[in-house]
């Protein structure tokens, strides 16, 4: 069926394709990015499908309760119901889809295994848990993991699967739902006197949990803690330095997990190193552990190469599993995630040659208007001033963000301890969307100060030199518009978001795959709990986008100034104080072993710091794409309405939201 829609869709490219090479050059360029984005797109698809070894589905079990959860079901053609392969079930952590842990799935797929991936309760497609608090379900519920295993032990589905053998695997807060998982299940085996219907379980990035409830654990355990984790400091401290550490070789929790699968005479004493990689216990028995300790940093463990094969191996082991004749290094996941950038580049060019065809639609053609003239050169002293506005726009950006995000415990308190809530729900962007009101609201005081001062330092020199005064105008801003073009700007605006999420639909429904670039920058197709969301949040995002596309064409297209040099600074006014913060946390950690952001009783500083990596790219590339608009469309308007759509619209889709549905 698929197959026959693509032929249908290839055809139709095809034949838009040369209708439209005869037009322009936007029109060449716009077929050009869309041939691309199915390309890069198909190539991904045969990676992540192991070139047709693997079949991928979007799968919707029915839990409890009138909920769901969605999952990728990856089946290997071996798998069969005469040659049952054993299933891995891979939850992703907090603020991630299924999709960020889409290279893990593949990789344990290639091997023969069945893989079910999906998104944990009010995340991504799956529903939100419904009449429970939520700050309980990666504990009390792994993360929706105990009532699918249970669907899939006791019911008749997945007849190719050998359920003596399923295992669970997850990152971080899915880490910490793999351990429960464990836990869970071993507590029932004990109960029943039956195995328990868990196997084995791989701990990726998630140690605090770890205590005395992991002797009721009755499956294989492995682990893997980064060697660089900033979550260290809230680890256990070891006797000798007081400290808590990350180097798993002397952990207090490394060696609880690794004593819990031996006798006493076996126990390894905390003053006694644990052997990074060593098997421990026996995996026939189900108290085999081993211990890794990856060195690279929290957020980037699920594609650290070395992780991942440490992940196979455990699993071949525990689950005495030949794995298709691969070893645990022949990895092809990240090709995948190269393909996925380059849809996700492809797909955000060809925004602008679609506007530039849309506004030659006659019925827009008002909307375009002859781009004003720059500012003139800057003199010493408004070079002066410029960079005094540079410096404090900075430091505002970077002193707001982190009390803006303890501040969503006073405005938006129900999100932030994890409870339902139709009053924005998103409890990670609520932060976010308070510093980018302040900073939005600052910076255009701030832009206001630097342009009537500059204008009156003009006037003044003028005056005493004799010359003629140049009068104050906005016209460089590109403000001035009839209310009749504002909503045909708004109509073009909506046409191209349409046009963007169409064509991601459509990719991912051909494909499975979306544009991404590993888990900092993803577009996904979004559903009906992020629409309702939007319309919450993006009216007051606008205020940050539409404040940052008027000061950058107001006062930063200087004329005589290269444009590259143009579009460099303002990516860099845009996210210098993010990156200051960044680099505080960072450089302090390098330094002393601990995060400067830990942790206060309101909320967990580093969570904050770790949306930077995927926000400071974003605010890089905005006011560049908020500078192409602006050309043209001759408007400051087009731009942010786009982009602030396009961008609110994936942070929402890739976060978690505490919203009843």
């Amino acid at each position: 069926m698929k197959e026959n829609i693509f032929v249908k869709v290839w055809g139709s490219i095809k034949k838009a394709g040369q209708y439209l090479l005869k037009i322009d050059k936007a029109a060449k360029w716009l077929f050009i990015l869309i041939i691309t984005v199915f390309v890069s797109s198909y190539c991904a698809f045969l990676i992540q499908t192991d070139f047709g070894n693997v079949k991928i589905t979007t799968v919707d079990f029915p839990m409890r309760d009138g909920q769901n959860i969605s999952a990728d079901l990856y089946k290997p053609k071996t798998a069969t119901h005469d040659n049952k392969a054993p299933l891995i079930i891979v939850i992703p952590g907090f603020q991630r889809t299924k999709e960020t842990q889409s290279g893990i799935a593949l990789e344990f797929a290639r091997r023969g295994y069945v893989v079910i991936n999906f998104d944990p309760y009010s995340q991504g497609n799956s529903s939100s848990a419904i009449g429970r608090e939520s700050s309980a379900i990666a504990s009390n519920e792994g993360y929706g993991a105990f009532d699918l295993i249970d669907y899939i032990y006791e019911g008749n589905v997945l007849n190719y699967i050998d359920k003596a053998k399923i295992g669970v695997t997850g990152h971080s807060a899915g880490g910490n739902a793999a351990y429960q998982t464990a836990v869970h299940f071993g507590k029932e085996s004990i109960s029943t006197g039956k195995p328990s219907k868990v196997n084995s379980v791989y701990i990726s990035g998630y140690v605090i949990s770890i205590d005395n409830s992991i002797v009721n654990s009755k499956s294989n355990m492995g682990l893997d803690y980064a060697y660089y984790d900033e979550g260290a400091f809230r680890n256990k401290p070891i006797a000798n330095t007081g400290k808590p550490t990350s180097d798993m070789s002397w952990a207090i929790e490394a060696h609880d997990f690794v004593n819990s699968g031996l006798t006493n005479e076996e126990k390894i004493a905390y003053s006694q190193q644990i052997e990074i990689g060593n098997v421990y216990g026996n995996p026939n028995t189900k108290t085999m552990r081993q211990v890794f300790n990856t060195k690279t940093i929290h957020a980037f463990q699920p594609y650290d190469a070395n992780a991942n094969a440490s992940m196979m191996a455990f699993f071949g082991i525990a689950m005495d599993y030949e794995s298709n004749g691969l070893g645990a290094r022949n990895l092809i996941n990240l090709w995948k995630e190269l393909f996925t950038t380059i849809s996700l580049v492809a797909g955000f060019a060809l925004l602008l040659p679609l506007a530039t065809l849309l506004l030659k639609i006659p019925c827009f053609a008002s909307v375009k208007q002859m781009v004003p003239k720059g500012i003139s050169k800057r003199s010493k002293s408004g070079t002066l001033i410029f960079l005094l506005a540079f410096i404090v726009g900075a430091v505002v950006s970077a002193v707001s963000y982190i009390p803006c995000a303890q501040l969503t415990a006073t405005f938006f308190n129900k999100a932030t301890n994890s409870q339902m809530t139709w009053f924005f729900p998103q409890r990670m962007n609520n932060g976010v969307m308070l510093w980018a009101i302040l900073n939005g609201v600052v910076s255009m005081v701030i832009f206001l100060g630097v342009f009537f001062t500059t204008h009156y330092i003009k006037k003044a020199k003028a005056l005493k030199s004799g010359e003629e005064v140049e009068p104050l105008s906005v016209e460089s801003w590109g403000v001035k518009i009839t209310f009749k073009d504002i909503l045909k700007t708004i109509l073009v605006a909506l046409m191209i978001v349409l046009f963007f999420y169409w064509l991601l639909d459509t990719v991912y429904y051909l494909f499975h795959v979306d544009y991404r670039f590993f888990f900092l920058i993803a577009a996904h197709p979004v559903n009906q709990k992020v629409i309702l969301q939007g319309l919450m949040y993006i009216p007051f995002f606008l205020i940050f986008y539409l404040s940052n596309s008027i000061r950058v064409n107001g006062n930063m297209r200087v004329e005589g100034e290269k444009e590259w040099k143009s579009l460099l600074i303002v990516g860099l006014q845009n996210t210098l104080g993010l990156i200051i913060i960044l680099a505080i946390q960072y450089i302090t950690f390098g330094f002393t072993g601990t995060v400067f952001f830990t942790e206060t009783p309101e909320m967990t500083q580093w969570l904050f710091i770790n949306i930077l990596f995927g926000l400071i790219p974003l605010m890089f590339v905005l006011p560049m794409f908020n500078r192409w608009f602006f050309k043209i469309s001759g408007k400051s308007y087009l731009g942010p309405l786009v982009m602030c759509t396009i961008f609110i619209l994936m942070m929402l889709a890739n976060s978690v939201a505490y919203i009843p549905l």
